[in-house]
């Protein structure tokens, strides 16, 4: 990216930042009169994490992120249906976890939804997830050549990446998912990991918190790129289970964590708090 692109996509974040920090806490998407500290630091975070996501090129035109709705373990919260970079507080709806939306003006949701749902329903532990299409993954989950964790930043994707075939359950489909039945289809290939990648489409990160989420969805796209310059050199030595065990844990201490999502934040131009 060069440096004047760079300011510019900056500058545009902080320009949208400054409209997001007048807009009204209690939004149309939450009608409600107030919001709670722990909702409002939850929810500014999520529209953080889009734009994160979108400025290290996570996510482009399509991809969402959602956060378990901290007062309610039975709804999620994400974005109506628009492009990360774009996302502003005003833009967030509640959801049933069966992709119902609480949204009372009817705004258009996005339509994979249901892989956020099917998560939070499964995954007891599960806080934020995230979808993306980051190009540098697709290779992986259409070769039969797995994605492994290939340096210490990366730990943070686990051990393990495993890959889900739509079609292996529900034949030739527009590839996206579009109900709880595929959605769940989906959780239970990820099981307990951390990443999986969706054949021929994309991936799914599930986290325990959203700054969780966010540094595994960069590293495993990192991760991939370095990965496939390895394998055109030579034959990669990937981490053990012990150093990925081991690694994880540092890159997820309070240090390493708030040092990283400051540093994703301030380069998207938004706030880290």
């Amino acid at each position: 990216m060069s440096s004047n692109t760079y300011v510019a996509r900056r500058e545009f974040a902080r320009t949208a930042l400054g409209m997001l920090a007048v807009a009204p806490f209690a939004a149309r998407a939450f009608a409600q009169d107030t919001v709670a500290l722990t909702e409002r630091v939850e929810f500014t975070r999520l529209v953080a994490a889009n734009r994160i996501l979108a400025f290290e090129e996570v996510v482009d035109a399509f991809g969402h992120v959602s956060v378990r709705d901290p007062e309610n373990a039975n709804r999620y919260v994400m974005a109506r249906s628009r492009s990360p970079e774009l996302v502003e507080f005003a833009d967030l709806i509640r959801f049933e976890q069966d992709g119902r939306s609480l949204d009372p003006d009817g705004r258009r949701p996005y339509g994979e939804r249901m892989i956020h749902g099917a998560i939070y329903e499964t995954r007891s532990d599960v806080n934020a997830v995230v979808h993306n299409h980051a190009y540098p993954l697709l290779p992986f989950g259409i070769t039969g050549t797995p994605l492994e964790p290939m340096v210490h930043a990366a730990s943070v994707i686990g051990p393990e990446v495993p890959v889900w075939d739509i079609a292996a359950r529900f034949n030739e489909t527009d590839m996206l998912v579009r109900s709880m039945e595929q959605g769940r289809d989906l959780a239970a290939t990820l099981a307990g990991n951390s990443c999986l990648l969706m054949r021929g489409h994309g991936a799914v990160i599930a986290a325990s918190s959203l700054k969780e989420a966010v540094m595994i969805a960069i590293y495993l796209k990192i991760n991939a790129e370095v990965q496939m310059q390895a394998m055109a050199i030579g034959t990669p030595r990937g981490l053990s289970d012990a150093e990925v065990e081991l690694s994880r844990a540092t890159q997820f201490s309070p240090l390493a964590l708030d040092r990283a999502w400051e540093y994703f934040a301030v380069r998207a131009g938004v706030d880290p708090s």
